[in-house]
């Protein structure tokens, strides 16, 4: 039996005690042993300015000493009328109407409920389906789970059982992803790919019927569930093609890959095309307050404002003060010190330090993602792209020990087929020096190799 663990804290692990965590400054957390850990992936991308800027804490101070909250449904509040500018000002396609909320779950779950209530109230009352992509996660609410292509597994006596199925919507439908190394056909040009991938939405569409289908979404760069997969040249432009023409509604999910973690302050721009719906969390708010966001282009809204007049939805700290001024201040010091450039510039780095010292490594099938977003997948054939065997539990022993170096990566397992395949996503500050992107690939590479190592050695190979 597992010895209890002396805490009062509902951990996500009820097996294992983490360390505690105490202080933290620029690029890296300190524990209450005094170690250090580089923060290579943000935390979960989050942490884009690194940790304690003075800007942004001066920021909440201020706001906090003013007002730190105010219900939504008796007042707006400066804070959230500044975010909302500032955002809808630097998106592109025109005027934008923006939502707070407290993270990525409840923005993609905002994103379901309004994109089916603009439907409604066009008389599109039948539209009650959804389509997702597989190998995509979008959030941790039942709704969001329900859209999302990695669900929660329980171990122990219950392998492979997935305990919230019963509980998701029933008419939410998967498609296959935009997954260019492993699932581009031999032979087949990029292109002939492009269209393929795409063409599943539409098949989708017509199969469910296209008076049933009231959205479609999919994360420019696939995070958590992918390793930082970008969609090939031309993807999402052919994806917002077939949207218009069944009267799609297209919701853009950037809660992971937005916010200047791609090089660009939404990801979507480099793509030459424009969502309907967008979604935003994590570096939005830069992890000094819990902030999320949904932005809807303003010529769909009206279409609510003329009609019922109101969005049937709602949460207590939607558009929480504080939290908006966090926001407001993180957007600020992007501008102030260049820093979705910098991400831009140092991933460049970042990928070529990569390249140097995993692109011929006998298990690292693929090395991907844009500017400060970076995945590698590992194999355990090259050739083949055999994934290492799932018990291995090979993503979780590369996490303990990149831990035991000093460095916070993000491991995860299910990459290949959503049951086998693992990778690595790095979502490394904006801050970081070059002195600590070697650091990076330096502990990296030694918790890799040391991880297969003690699998293998676990196998009696």
């Amino acid at each position: 039996m597992p010895v209890p663990v002396p805490t009062h804290v509902l951990h996500r692990s009820l097996r294992s005690a983490l360390p505690r965590a105490v202080r933290a400054e620029g690029v890296y957390i300190f524990d209450d042993t005094g170690k250090a850990y580089l923060d290579a992936s943000g935390g979960a991308a989050v942490s884009c300015l690194g940790h304690g800027h003075p800007k942004v804490i001066a920021e909440i101070r201020r706001q906090l000493e003013k007002m730190p909250f105010a219900h939504t449904a008796f007042f707006t509040n400066e804070a959230a009328e500044e975010l909302a500018h500032m955002l809808s000002e630097r998106a592109p396609g025109g005027e934008w109407r923006v939502f707070f909320l407290t993270g990525g779950s409840e923005a993609n779950e905002a994103a379901i409920k309004l994109a089916r209530q603009i439907q409604v109230e066009r008389g599109e009352g039948t539209r009650d389906h959804i389509i997702s992509r597989r190998q995509s996660y979008h959030g941790s609410t039942i709704g969001t789970m329900s859209i999302s292509g990695r669900t929660p597994v329980l171990g122990g006596r219950y392998p492979s059982k997935n305990p919230f199925a019963p509980l998701f919507m029933p008419t939410a439908r998967k498609i296959v992803p935009c997954y260019e190394y492993r699932w581009r056909r031999p032979h087949e040009t990029v292109e002939q790919y492009t269209e393929r991938v795409a063409g599943a939405l539409e098949d989708a569409i017509l199969d469910i019927g296209p008076e049933r289908v009231f959205a479609f979404i999919a994360e420019t760069v696939v995070g958590a569930t992918l390793g930082a997969a970008e969609p090939t040249p031309g993807y999402f432009r052919r994806i917002r093609e077939i949207c218009d023409k069944y009267g799609v509604l297209l919701i853009i999910d950037e809660v992971m890959c937005g916010m200047g973690r791609c090089g660009s302050l939404f990801a979507f721009e480099q793509d030459d095309f424009v969502p309907d719906i967008i979604t935003l969390a994590k570096g939005l708010g830069g992890g000094y307050q819990p902030i999320g966001a949904m932005m809807v282009r303003e010529e769909i809204l009206r279409e609510i404002e003329q009609s019922s007049g109101a969005f049937a939805h709602g949460h207590t700290y939607v558009g929480h003060a504080t939290a908006c001024a966090a926001g407001a201040a993180v957007l600020k010091v992007f501008d102030e010190e260049r820093l979705v450039e910098r991400s831009r510039e140092m991933g460049e780095k970042l990928l070529a330090r990569l390249r140097e010292r995993f692109g011929e490594h006998p298990h690292i099938g693929d090395i991907r993602g844009r500017a400060m977003f970076r995945g590698l997948e590992l194999v355990a054939d090259r050739e083949t792209k055999q994934p290492f065997p799932s018990h291995w539990q090979l993503a979780g022993r590369i996490k303990a020990k990149a831990m035991e170096h000093g460095l916070i990566c993000y491991p995860m397992h299910g990459t290949a087929d959503r049951f086998s395949g693992d990778h690595v996503l790095l979502a490394p500050p904006f801050i970081m020096e070059e002195a600590h992107l070697d650091e990076l690939v330096d502990k990296l590479g030694r918790a890799i190799d040391e991880a297969i190592a003690e699998a293998r050695a676990a196998e009696g190979g």
